[in-house]
């Protein structure tokens, strides 16, 4: 008989939780340097005490916070071992970080105002977990490539085009916002923003989606 978590777990668990959404949200308004614990408490609506209970430094949390997106991105790229078809793979893909950018905006400004200050923090991430990761990829995209699936392309190139324009949706919001009359994108406006971001990236690497293909938007795998 499976047993049910106890209720101290229970609070303990949604504790944590409220501390990163709130860490997340003052990280990526107000940068590391700027953010101190005592806000992020605040935000999280507990004593300064409690969350060093769960984060001794601020360095901790927001190292926590940006593993936790990063996390997510790497889910969203299971498509790249999932999928033999690269049309499917890099539609699952980019659908998929395009809903993640709509769904975790703070946490993508987390990590865009980390690395445009030269990643003070987390170097030692990018020069490890990352460059595997982005490793393992290009040694899929590279396959693709040799066995005609796709046009010739450097992997590297269109794995920051998949990156840039996806986060831009979540880094550039308030632009996005704007040049829409000041208004979020509707579902509709988001899922046609979607397919033509598909549409655009399989074009440019010499994949004709297959008639009556469509980027059908979900859950993220947060």
């Amino acid at each position: 008989m499976e047993r049910k978590p106890s209720s101290r777990s229970a609070a303990r668990a949604e504790t944590e939780r409220a501390i990163l959404e709130a860490a997340e949200t003052v990280f990526a308004e107000h940068g590391y340097r700027g953010a101190t614990t005592g806000m992020i408490a605040a935000r999280a609506g507990i004593p300064k005490a409690n969350l060093h209970y769960y984060f001794a430094t601020k360095e901790a949390l927001y190292r926590q916070v940006v593993e936790n997106i990063f996390t997510i991105w790497l889910d969203a790229a299971n498509s790249f071992d999932d999928c033999e078809d690269p049309e499917e793979a890099l539609t699952r893909y980019i659908t998929t970080k395009m809903d993640i950018s709509r769904q975790h905006p703070m946490g993508s400004k987390v990590w865009a105002n980390e690395i445009l200050h030269r990643a003070p923090v987390i170097q030692d991430y990018l020069e490890t977990t990352l460059r595997d990761w982005t490793a393992s990829r290009i040694a899929v995209i590279d396959r693709w490539v040799a066995e005609g699936r796709m046009d010739p392309v450097d992997p590297r190139t269109l794995l920051y085009m998949i990156w840039a324009t996806t986060q831009h949706y979540a880094d550039f919001i308030h632009q996005v916002e704007t040049l829409n009359g000041g208004a979020p994108l509707s579902d509709e406006q988001f899922a046609t923003a979607r397919e033509n971001v598909v549409r655009i990236v399989l074009s440019g690497v010499g994949i004709r989606p297959k008639a009556g293909a469509r980027a059908e938007g979900g859950d993220s795998p947060a």
